[in-house]
């Protein structure tokens, strides 16, 4: 669709970097406003906020793509998410090592770089270590590793998502969307809250639209994306350090566009604050998190976000896996971090948390 645009100087890849910072500046001012972590909805203290808000965002994301889909503006039939081959060690492993590592920095990647934006200096050297690593998983010293764990494979045939089931697309989608959206409304979350993160789910549909469709180029091709941050980070730090020879793409334009929105945010709303680590233990659990997340994030194919709020809406059984994988892998974490902590101290005073 965009050569009939008539654009002659300007490449689709071009429009996409531009697309993107403005998904990302969206995503990063709502993420920002209402604290939007798939870890806090998994771990944390107001999980029942937390998970209504993330589900909330799913429910409108799956019915959103499954639109897209059927209106026929999309198809994932060719997507990674849909390859007959599973690699379900990858997945699984990758997903618990993520999982872990977001307990241990204390939010996934998308809360990561948008507390980046507001001033948190932890978080920023998590995500640029995470970086690091995940592109040494795809195309670095760490690549054997990916494709040595990624030849372990379930083969599907052709029932790659739940929309080859019985019931087809729309009956999956419904009960998805139904049973998140049933969490969401008991969550105890104000309207405005729940109203921004319909909105946050709805930059999944149309980023893959904006991709898949309006920005589809025969002669000269782009990923079909949408929300995910593994990869863009990785693709940011390459452009970042070779940007005279790399030139910019979706991924790097979506992660200068949360950390532009979350930056505007918290200047705007008096809740940016410059903060740093407290001691060197709690920067090795940082840093082991973040190395953790680079290696998981590659391996089981997407972040909370990439896997789980884009992922999940395609139906894919990859993507379900990831997501379940990396809650399962952040629920056992935990609960040895509040064996570990247990035991060292009296029941009775429980371990402070180390803030975000």
């Amino acid at each position: 669709m965009f050569e009939s645009f008539g654009f002659e100087e300007t490449t689709a890849k071009e429009v996409s970097v531009l697309f993107a910072l403005g998904i990302g500046i969206l995503f990063g001012l709502l993420a920002e406003r209402i604290q939007f972590c798939f870890r806090r909805a998994v771990v944390g203290d107001d999980r029942r906020a937390a998970a209504g808000v993330w589900l909330m965002a799913l429910a409108v994301a799956v019915i959103g793509t499954q639109f897209a889909v059927s209106a026929e503006l999309i198809s994932f039939d060719d997507h990674r998410f849909m390859a007959a081959e599973l690699p379900v060690l990858a997945i699984i492993a990758g997903g618990a090592l993520f999982g872990a590592g977001m307990v241990l920095t204390r939010g996934c990647v998308s809360r990561l770089t948008v507390l980046s934006g507001s001033g948190n200096l932890r978080a920023l050297l998590v995500l640029v270590v995470f970086a690091i690593v995940a592109h040494a998983m795809l195309k670095g010293v760490l690549a054997p590793l990916r494709v040595a764990v990624g030849s372990v494979t379930l083969d599907l045939g052709t029932t790659t998502s739940l929309a080859t089931l019985p019931g087809g697309a729309w009956i999956w989608s419904g009960l998805i969307a139904a049973a998140a959206l049933g969490v969401a409304l008991r969550s105890g979350n104000r309207p405005v809250t729940l109203l921004m993160a319909v909105l946050i789910g709805a930059l999944v549909p149309l980023a893959w639209v904006g991709t898949g469709f309006i920005l589809l180029d025969e002669f000269d091709p782009i990923a079909m994306e949408s929300l995910s941050f593994t990869s863009p980070a990785a693709d940011s730090l390459f452009y970042t350090i070779a940007a005279s020879s790399i030139p910019a793409g979706f991924g790097a334009g979506l992660m200068g566009g949360v950390l532009l929105g979350a930056l505007l945010s918290s200047l705007v709303f008096g809740s940016f604050q410059w903060q740093s680590f407290e001691s060197p233990r709690q920067t090795g659990r940082y840093l082991t998190g973040a190395t953790l997340m680079g290696v998981g994030g590659v391996l089981a194919g997407g972040c909370t976000v990439g896997a789980g709020l884009s992922g999940v809406p395609t139906l894919s059984f990859a993507a379900l896996l990831a997501l379940v994988s990396i809650a399962g892998g952040a629920l056992a974490t935990q609960a040895v971090i509040q064996g570990a902590s247990g035991s060292a101290g009296s029941p009775a005073t429980p371990s402070p948390q180390p803030a975000e």
